[in-house]
């Protein structure tokens, strides 16, 4: 499976693991974060979170692959990401009326 399809698919379960889940800002703005920002920027970003070491250098390890997706494809999936926000968000409306 390619890595940004894992990308995605893992976006997903994140986001939308229930019908009426609303997305976490912090969860878009890291995710939007670690698509385009270049890794040293990212890791002042990352220390928003209280992580283990272990998890922080896991992260940029993958980042680091992600890294290597050309920038139009990363594009790509952050218009999908934001089309699945959208449609949770519209749902979360929809179940308030």
């Amino acid at each position: 499976m390619r890595l940004s399809l894992s990308v995605l698919l893992v976006t997903l379960v994140l986001c939308c693991y229930e019908a009426n889940a609303v997305v976490c800002p912090a969860v878009l703005t890291d995710f939007t974060a670690f698509l385009f920002l270049k890794e040293p920027a990212y890791k002042i970003e990352l220390k928003r979170f209280p992580a283990p070491p272990e998890a922080y250098e896991a992260k940029l390890e993958v980042k680091r692959c992600t890294d290597k997706i050309s920038f139009g494809n990363r594009v790509l999936i952050s218009k999908a990401l934001g089309k699945i926000v959208l449609k949770c968000a519209y749902n979360d409306i929809a179940s308030l009326l």
